[in-house]
């Protein structure tokens, strides 16, 4: 790159201040300065797109890699499956003798819902000494037991 120094930057605002003038020297130093701004952005994007095809490149690469991996193992278990079928097939066509039936267990059979009416059940007395309610009263029913009686 080229190596500007204080001395050689002291030099090229001399000559701008006396080429330029000291109106127009800080419209021109800021438009240099948005320039070479957009050139150094403009510089890191070509490095981040460089970069990125590189990346891409390389995980191309690898892709294939893994995907040959991928194959060689499926073709060596196809080819092990093949041959534990045929060993399959050979030990079966040799005569054994039939299995023995399983032994059988009796058939289950659901409690039905009268057992959890007996193990969960609340006796009578105890809903009636604790306040529970023991029947369901519907909304007009509940209205009439609980309206106000009229006095005559």
């Amino acid at each position: 790159m080229i190596d500007l120094g204080l001395s050689k930057m002291a030099l090229i605002g001399a000559v701008a201040l006396i080429v330029i003038g000291p109106e127009k020297l800080p419209r021109v130093a800021r438009t240099v300065g948005t320039l070479l701004g957009k050139a150094q952005r403009y510089v890191n994007d070509v490095k981040a797109e460089v970069n990125r095809s590189m990346e891409l490149d390389e995980l191309r690469k690898m892709k294939e890699t893994v995907e040959s991996a991928a194959r060689d193992v499926e073709n060596s278990v196809s080819t092990a499956a093949s041959d534990f079928e045929k060993q399959w097939q050979d030990v079966a066509s040799t005569a054994m003798p039939p299995l023995e039936a399983p032994p059988s267990f009796p058939e289950y059979k659901h409690p039905k819902k009268k057992w959890r009416l007996k193990q969960g059940a609340v006796p009578h007395w105890y809903k009636a000494r604790t306040g529970a309610r023991t029947r369901a009263l519907s909304g007009a029913a509940r209205v009439a037991r609980y309206r106000p009686q009229k006095f005559n």
